[in-house]
């Protein structure tokens, strides 16, 4: 890895760092703006996920963006909107002021993985991409290990509200870092039009190749991120019937586990794909693991907590290779667009996924602010049974694919 292929990785991974601290920073404030605003969970889950709602509506105009105007500008600009969404978070008081606050953070940190994807795409060999993609998660994913049991020490002496303030410190030094040190891309020449560049992306959501590749992908990666980012939580005091301290452990396990299992799966891909195995199948292999290891949990199988959980951490992440399918599916100069549309889809479902548990939840009365382990369960229940039916379709067999080449997905523009 050369100096400069080293400060790209460096740079965008503190960036996706920042995404993942936003993305799961109310879990450890759950319990606190729940006691302090009387929340229930329909409304914590509206609350948390608008952060995936404003990164989701953001993601096609950030694809656009990263592609006309390269990843350095853009991560670097929309990073302002986060800081200043945190801040309107922790300085609010109504919950519809908070709302705003989660919805700035989303658009805010909208390109931080595209644009890293994307960054990386242009430094590194197509075939190093699964690889340095999940090292990017890697270093990303230490975000989630902070909302563990790092965010709970810190709220022993300091409010959520300053934590806030802190996160958005934190996130305008990053925008700095990457305005100032972060290389121009080489291939960003200002392609097209700004119309014509979404005409591209048009073209991207009418290929079947595309949501052959992206079926599965959405569905594991939505399930793992709207449980590790808010119901994980919930689910380890109200069913496991821990305490804090002990469900923050459990939760920084599962981060250091997704890391792992990022590195990890990524240095194995390269190694199997030389063996015959394609990237394609073996992330289908990955996802299918990480739905098994969902139903061990539903079923709370007499094994180790630290095991399960750790076993879902590991295999969570391996979604995230469908990145690099696409990578190969589509041509460089779709390649923020493709990165994007994907990730818009996902953060849709996280969306989605995260509402509908809170829906679901909410169906039982809560005694002393926790749910029974019959609405955790029926809620759980319903997203493996959404996975397995994706996993039935990514394993049937494809033409798109088969047939459709790198050249042929785009029409130039």
């Amino acid at each position: 890895m050369s100096s400069t292929q080293f400060r790209v990785f460096l740079l965008f991974s503190l960036g996706y760092f920042v995404s993942y601290v936003f993305r799961g920073v109310n879990l450890g404030f759950a319990p606190l703006i729940t006691r302090d605003l009387g929340l229930s969970a329909a409304d914590l889950g509206l609350l948390t996920s608008l952060y995936f709602l404003g990164f989701a509506g953001a993601q096609i105009p950030a694809g656009v963006l990263l592609d006309h105007f390269g990843p350095r500008r853009v991560t670097a600009g929309l990073l302002l909107f986060a800081a200043a969404g945190v801040w309107v978070f922790g300085a609010a008081q109504s919950v519809g002021m908070m709302m705003v606050g989660r919805l700035l953070i989303g658009v805010g940190v909208s390109a931080c993985l595209g644009a890293a994807f994307k960054a990386l795409a242009q430094q590194f060999a197509v075939t190093r991409l699964p690889s340095v993609n999940g090292l990017v998660m890697a270093v990303g994913g230490l975000g989630g290990v902070a909302v563990g049991s790092p965010l709970t020490w810190v709220l022993t002496f300091a409010g959520w509200r300053s934590v806030c303030g802190a996160l958005g410190v934190l996130t305008i030094a990053a925008a700095a870092a990457i305005w100032t040190m972060a290389p121009d891309a080489r291939d960003t020449h200002h392609q097209a039009e700004l119309v014509s560049q979404f005409k591209g992306t048009w073209h991207i959501l009418k290929s079947a190749g595309f949501w052959k590749i992206a079926s599965f992908s959405v569905v594991t990666q939505g399930v793992f991120y709207a449980m590790q980012s808010l119901w994980v939580g919930a689910w380890l005091r109200d069913v496991m019937d821990l305490q804090p301290g002990a469900a923050a452990a459990l939760v920084s396990i599962l981060g250091v586990a997704m890391m792992a299992g990022c590195v990890g799966f990524g240095a194995m891909a390269r190694s199997l794909e030389r063996r015959g195995i394609s990237l394609y199948a073996f992330s289908g292999i990955g996802m299918t693991l990480f739905v098994v290891t969902q139903v061990l949990i539903v079923l709370r199988v007499p094994l180790p907590a630290g095991l399960l959980w750790a076993a879902y951490g590991i295999f969570g992440g391996t979604g995230i290779l469908s990145y690099a399918v696409l990578a190969r599916h589509f041509p460089p100069h779709l390649i923020g667009r493709s990165n994007t549309t994907l990730t818009l889809i996902l953060f849709l479902l996280i969306f989605g996924f995260q509402i509908g548990v809170g829906a679901v939840l909410s169906l039982w009365p809560p005694t002393s602010g926790r749910y029974p382990p019959a609405a955790h369960l029926t809620a759980w229940g319903i997203l493996v049974a959404l996975q397995v039916l994706a996993a039935i379709w990514y394993v049937l067999p494809s033409r798109a694919l088969a047939q459709q080449s790198r050249v042929q997905a785009e029409p130039q523009s």
